[in-house]
Formats: structure tokens, C-alpha cells, sequence
């Protein structure tokens, strides 16, 4: 096995989705993958299992989901180009405006196709403390009509309302949100066929309040008689990937820094957006060992666990993880071992199938990482491995 690789555990995202699957039965909702968090389509079979759909940011997602998902396809953009929306019809089932003026430039051609037609709502909640970034609710956001640019008289062209105001949150965020929502919009549910309550729900993470995102769910079946969807990514993939690079060499400037075959410019660029500091699965050593069954125990055969991450100053030696591109920022963070890695070695992140793949770039020519997909029975499948025409075609 080659490095880097993106690895998609199927133990993992089969538990996810199991959980996703509890809660559609318990809520009476319908749930899609939010494919703009992860779009490694081989694995869209075993997630098309448990799933309803897809959750497309425009064209392209739109036209895989369809192809390779199957079942419901939802598309929302903050706007869509007029030379692309014919298509965009082939592929929906959904179609989400952004604002009143794409509305009333838009619905009537869906309406036409059979196509179910929303408008996205900014229900002006911030939940989100530290990441504005990401938040919706912003002042001054593009992303979801107000209800002060809301105009009645398009509520004929409209069969549903959605929402999208969170990011990595519990179900206590979704309820205010929720509140907020039937506060300024309630009054037109009763006219509504359903009601989208987006993305950012991190139902698969451990201690997650499920039966708080029941209810909220239930609440709005029930009063407005609604059906509800939900479209998350990051809890369809949670914790089912790692990242597995290769130490290649080891300098010394104040403290030990390995160079590994993965960039987080370029691989994981979410660690300088948001930024954020991925977990480290341990460092690995060449020599003969089993596969482990835990997927953070694995970084291919041939390869034993020589040591576990701590935080620095925890354990024996202090390392910072770093990129080979030319950015002098291109930093994963800092950690400690039991030895200082060693070139050879392998370094396993985890929780990397999430925003990852479907972000990665080929600044300064950095190869793109294999993407491979580890059974339920442990044999890994290779599905693509890139090179230099992926880099060229691009350019």
C-alpha cells in the first residue's frame, strides 16, 4: 500500500449509518448525504442501504448523485447559472432557491419538470461560537432569504422551507434554531409539503442527545403535518477514515519536525481554514504484524504500532508533523511519542474521510492521495490511485 492513502473503514460507516437509520425509523424523517462532506462514490452502495438521497451544492453533485446514489436527489446553490439549470432539472427532484429573485427566474421551469421546489430561509439564529466562518446566520450572510426579504406573494411556487444553520452541533442547537425557525416562518408551514432541516447535525458522535432531534422532528410533523429531511454528511462518515502518510525525513529547529508525504494545505485543508488539529491514530514502524482490526490500528501490512500520540510534553519526545510543499505554513500540528519518528515510518490521522477527499488540491504538484476502502472482512480495496495526468488535466 502506497502513502499517502485516504482509507474509508466499511465496519465504520455501516455503524453510522445504522445509527442514521434508528433515528429515520424513530423520527419519521427522511435523511440524505450531504455529499458536499464526502462524495467517494464506490462506497454510495453501501450507504444507499440506509440512506434516502443525496444533498447536491449544484450541478456536478447533483448529476453523481443521481448516477451513483440513485433514490432522492436535492439540489440547493446561493445561485444558479441560467446556461446550467436545464441540466440541473435532469438530475433534481428537489430544487432549493437561495432568494426571492432566483424564485421567481427558476421555479416555474422546475414546476414544469415535476420538480418539488423550496426556498432556503435564514432564520437569523447564530448557535456557533468561534467558527463564523461557517456560520450561516452571520451578519451580513448571502446564504438564506430573511424573513424581511421574504415575499408572500411567491408562496404558490413553494412546496418546502429549509434550513441550514449548524456545524458539528448537538440537537440543543437544532431546537433553538428550530424555535427561531417557527417563530418568523411558522405561519406558512400549514401551506408546506415539507420542511429541510439541513446539515451540521452530529448525530453519530458519541453522547449526541437523539431523542431531542426526535422530537424537534416529530414537532414538526405533527403540528404542520410536514415531512422532514435532514442532510448530514459529517455523521454518515464520522470517525470511518484515516489518512495514512509516510515520514520522509526529520529536521531539527527548536524541536523535531517530520516531513510526511501529506500536506495539510493540500490534503486536510480544513486544519488551516477552520483551523483544526485532526487526531493522531500512533506512529508506525516497518515490521511483520497482523492487520489490526481497529482501522486507527492500521497503516497497511507490514507495519506495527510503535508508539500512541499524546499532546506535547506527555510523552517522550516532542515532534511537529509537517507537509513537503513550500508553504512555511503547511503544518498539521504538534505532538509527542515514545521515539522521534523515523524516516519510513507511518503517521495514521484519523477522522479523515469528512471534508478531506473532496477538498484536496495539487499545489507545488503534490499527488493526490489513493483512496482505498477497507471490508468488513479487513481485505483493502484500492478504488483510485491518481498521478501525474490528474495533476495536468487540471491546469
Amino acid at each position: 500500500m502506497k502513502t499517502p492513502v485516504f482509507i474509508i473503514d466499511e465496519k465504520r460507516l455501516r455503524k453510522n449509518c445504522e445509527t442514521l437509520a434508528e433515528v429515520k425509523k424513530a423520527a419519521g424523517c427522511k435523511i440524505l448525504l450531504a455529499q458536499k462532506a464526502y462524495s467517494a462514490w464506490a462506497t454510495y452502495p453501501v450507504i444507499a442501504e440506509y440512506l434516502d438521497g443525496t444533498a447536491a451544492s449544484g450541478l456536478y453533485e447533483a448529476r453523481l448523485g443521481k448516477e451513483k446514489f440513485g433514490k432522492e436527489t436535492h439540489v440547493f446553490s446561493p445561485a444558479y447559472k441560467a446556461e446550467e439549470f436545464d441540466e440541473v432539472l435532469k438530475y433534481a427532484d428537489h430544487v432549493v432557491f437561495n432568494s426571492p429573485r432566483q424564485l421567481r427566474l427558476y421555479a416555474a421551469a422546475a414546476k414544469e419538470k415535476g420538480k418539488s421546489v423550496g426556498l432556503r430561509v435564514n432564520p437569523e439564529c447564530s448557535t456557533q461560537s468561534g467558527h463564523a466562518i461557517y456560520d450561516p446566520c452571520a451578519p451580513f450572510s448571502r446564504l438564506g432569504t430573511t424573513i424581511a426579504e421574504f415575499d408572500e406573494s411567491l408562496l404558490p411556487l413553494i412546496d418546502g422551507l429549509h434550513f441550514h444553520t449548524l456545524c458539528e452541533q448537538d440537537s440543543d442547537a437544532l431546537e433553538t434554531t428550530l424555535n427561531a425557525f417557527i417563530d418568523k416562518f411558522g405561519k406558512y408551514l400549514g401551506g408546506m409539503k415539507w420542511v429541510n432541516f439541513g446539515g451540521g447535525h452530529h448525530i453519530t458522535r458519541e453522547g449526541y442527545d437523539i431523542d431531542r432531534l426526535v422530537r424537534c422532528v416529530k414537532r414538526v410533523r405533527e403540528e404542520y403535518g410536514c415531512e422532514v429531511y435532514l442532510e448530514p454528511g459529517e455523521a454518515v462518515v464520522l470517525n470511518a477514515g484515516t489518512l495514512v502518510a509516510s515520514v520522509l525525513d526529520v529536521v531539527h529547529n527548536g524541536t523535531d519536525i517530520a516531513v510526511l508525504d501529506a500536506s495539510a494545505a493540500c490534503h486536510m485543508p480544513d486544519v488551516l481554514e477552520m483551523p483544526y488539529r485532526p487526531p493522531v491514530c500512533g506512529l508506525f514502524s516497518p515490521a511483520p504484524a497482523d492487520a489490526a482490526d481497529d482501522l486507527c490500528g492500521y497503516a497497511g501490512e507490514g507495519y506495527a504500532k510503535v508508539s500512541d500520540a499524546g499532546e506535547p510534553d506527555e510523552r517522550g519526545v516532542n515532534c511537529r508533523l509537517a507537509g513537503a510543499t513550500c508553504l512555511a505554513g503547511d503544518v498539521v500540528g504538534d505532538w509527542s511519542f515514545d521515539r522521534t519518528p523515523r524516516p519510513g515510518d507511518r503517521i495514521v490521522f484519523g477522522d479523515m474521510a469528512l471534508y478531506t477527499m473532496v477538498k484536496t488540491n495539487t499545489f507545488n504538484g503534490t499527488p493526490l492521495p489513493d483512496i482505498a476502502f477497507r471490508r468488513a472482512d479487513g481485505s483493502v480495496e484500492l478504488l483510485r490511485r491518481f498521478g501525474y495526468m490528474d495533476f495536468i488535466g487540471r491546469l
